[in-house]
C-alpha cells in the first residue's frame, strides 16, 4: 500500500523534480561558498542567492530583493523580528490563533517589560479585524498576525488589519509559515511591513530555508539575532548596517537556498491560483466527506475557501493520537496529532490539552487519496 501524505502544514512532501534536481547540481557542479571568495564557483552561487531573491519578490509583490533576509526558517525570522524590534515599555497586539513560534518570543519579551495584548478569536478560529483599533494604544508599536492557522487553517484578515496598522502607524508582521505559495500575498497591497515565510511548507524547498522581508528604512530600528562574517566589508569589525547583510552572518545554506528558489520557480509556473483551487478543492471533497460521518467533530470554517488545506478533527471516543497509529499502521496515512505547537489556538476552538488530528493536504494529494482517507476514518469510527 502507497504512503498517503497528509502532513504538509508541518513540511510539504513529496518535493517537485525541480526542487532536488536544483540541489542535486549545485552538490555536484557549484559547490562554493557565496560571496566568500572571487572564483568562478563562488560567484556562481553568489546568482543562484539572488536569483532565488529574485523569484521571492515576484511571488510576494516585493519591489526590491535586497530587502529579503534569508533564515533557516519562520521561527528564526520571527525571532529576528520580535527581539531585534521591540524595546521595554512598547505594547504589542496579537491573535488569540498564533503558533508558538509568535507567541514564545513575545511571551519572553513580556516578561522583560512589553505590553501585550491577545485579540479573542472565535471557536472557529476567526478574527474581527474591528476588534484591534479598542486595543490600541500611545505605545502600540507593533501588531504580529498569523495568515492562516496552523490548527484550523482559518485565513485571517490580514489586508484589513494591515490597512488599519499602516493609518495608525503601527509595524505590521506577518507570519506566512502556512500560506507562502499557498495563498496569494502582496506586501504592497496588504500593507505588511514584516513577512516570515519558511521554504519547507508550500514554497516546496527544503528544510533549513526561509526568511524575514523587511520593508525599506525598517532595518534602522531592527536588531540583529547573530552577527559575525559576511563576506562584505570584511575591513570592518562592526556589523554592516545595510540590507540584508546586517541580518546574514555566517554561511548561507546555499544549497537549501538552491531547491528553495526552484520551489518557488515551479510555484511561479503553475501558478499559484491553480495550486489554491486544487488545495481547496481537495479540503472541500474531506470536509463534505467527514460531515456524513458520524461520531467527527470538524474544527475551523465548513467551508474550504475560507481556510487553507488544512483540517482538524477529533473521532469521538478516540485520543488523537490513538487515531494517528491507527491511520499509519493500519492505512498508510501520515497526519499530525497533538497541540500542533499552538496551545493558544487549541485552548480557542475548546481542544486544550489533547489537540486534534490535523489532515493537511498539498498540490501533489490526489482525489483518490481523500476517498480513501474517508473510509479510513469511517472504519476506525466502527471500531475497524
Amino acid at each position: 500500500m502507497d504512503i498517503i501524505y497528509f502532513d504538509n502544514a508541518a513540511t510539504s512532501w513529496p518535493k517537485p523534480d525541480a526542487t532536488l534536481e536544483a540541489m542535486n547540481r549545485y552538490n555536484e557542479i557549484t559547490g562554493g561558498s557565496p560571496g566568500r571568495s572571487a572564483h568562478r564557483l563562488s560567484i556562481e552561487a553568489a546568482r543562484i542567492i539572488f536569483d532565488t531573491r529574485e523569484s521571492l519578490v515576484e511571488l510576494f509583490g516585493i519591489t526590491d530583493s535586497l530587502r529579503i533576509v534569508f533564515t533557516k526558517n519562520a521561527t528564526e525570522a520571527l525571532n529576528i523580528a520580535i527581539f531585534g524590534l521591540l524595546k521595554k515599555g512598547d505594547h504589542v497586539i496579537t491573535s488569540g490563533m498564533e503558533h508558538n513560534s509568535v507567541m514564545r518570543p513575545l511571551r519572553a519579551m513580556e516578561a522583560g517589560g512589553i505590553e501585550l495584548s491577545v485579540i479573542p478569536c472565535s471557536e472557529r478560529g476567526e478574527m474581527d479585524p474591528q476588534d484591534i483599533p479598542p486595543y490600541i494604544k500611545k505605545n502600540t508599536r507593533a501588531i504580529f498576525l498569523t495568515h492562516a492557522s496552523n490548527v484550523t487553517g482559518t485565513i485571517m484578515p490580514v489586508a484589513e488589519v494591515g490597512k488599519i496598522a499602516r493609518e495608525k502607524g503601527i509595524i505590521f508582521c506577518v507570519d506566512a509559515a502556512q500560506t507562502a505559495g499557498a495563498i496569494p500575498i502582496d506586501v504592497e497591497e496588504m500593507n505588511i511591513d514584516l513577512l516570515a515565510f519558511t521554504g519547507h511548507k508550500s514554497l516546496l524547498g527544503p528544510q533549513g530555508t526561509g526568511g524575514l522581508y523587511i520593508r525599506k528604512g525598517l532595518e534602522k530600528n531592527i536588531a540583529p539575532l547573530c552577527m559575525g562574517g559576511t563576506g562584505s566589508r570584511s575591513e570592518w569589525e562592526e556589523q554592516p548596517a545595510f540590507m540584508p547583510d546586517k541580518y546574514e552572518s555566517g554561511t548561507l545554506n546555499a544549497i537549501g537556498i538552491a531547491g528553495l528558489g526552484a520551489g518557488v520557480r515551479y510555484i511561479l509556473k503553475e501558478g499559484i491560483g491553480e495550486i489554491r483551487k486544487k488545495e481547496t478543492a481537495l479540503a472541500g471533497t474531506f470536509i463534505d466527506g467527514i460531515a456524513a460521518i458520524d461520531g467527527i467533530k470538524l474544527y475551523g470554517l465548513d467551508n474550504a475557501p475560507g481556510r487553507t488545506a488544512v483540517v482538524s478533527f477529533n473521532i469521538n471516543g478516540i485520543s488523537p493520537s490513538e487515531a494517528a497509529l491507527a491511520f499509519d499502521e493500519k492505512f498508510n496515512i501520515m497526519e499530525r496529532p497533538g497541540l500542533h505547537c499552538a496551545p493558544l489556538a487549541h485552548r480557542t476552538i475548546g481542544t486544550f490539552p489533547g489537540g486534534t488530528n490535523r489532515f493537511s493536504f498539498g498540490y501533489f494529494n490526489r482525489p483518490d487519496q481523500i476517498k480513501t482517507a474517508l473510509e479510513a476514518i469511517e472504519r476506525i469510527v466502527t471500531g475497524l
